[in-house]
């Protein structure tokens, strides 16, 4: 079920207090971005340009707000499973050809 219009959009109030504090040309230097856990924070128009490290439960992962991600969630560009791969032997001899492809 979507969220009230008249409530607003969902974002956590920390973003809201150190985004005015740094600028966003700042945010895109590794190593600058704005930390958080609020991975259920909805962006918004102001978010595109910042970094922010979005934490996944192990890591802080990197994303870049750009205008395509505005009303998403922070958290679903912040993948908390590793996939793995399915195949066996087949599927390692294929990518190991395509290391030495790579390698040469």
């Amino acid at each position: 079920m979507a969220r009230s219009l008249k409530k607003g959009a969902y974002i956590d109030k920390n973003l809201l207090k150190k985004m005015p504090k740094i600028n966003p040309d700042e945010t895109l230097k590794a190593g600058q971005e704005i930390k958080t856990w609020a991975r259920a924070s909805q962006i918004s128009p102001e978010m595109v340009g910042y970094a922010f490290a979005v934490h996944n439960g192990r890591e802080f992962i990197r994303v870049v707000v750009s205008e395509d991600m505005v009303g998403h969630r922070l958290g679903e560009f912040s993948p908390t499973r590793k996939f793995t791969r399915h195949g066996g032997k087949m599927q390692r001899e294929i990518e190991a050809k395509k290391k030495q492809e790579e390698n040469k």
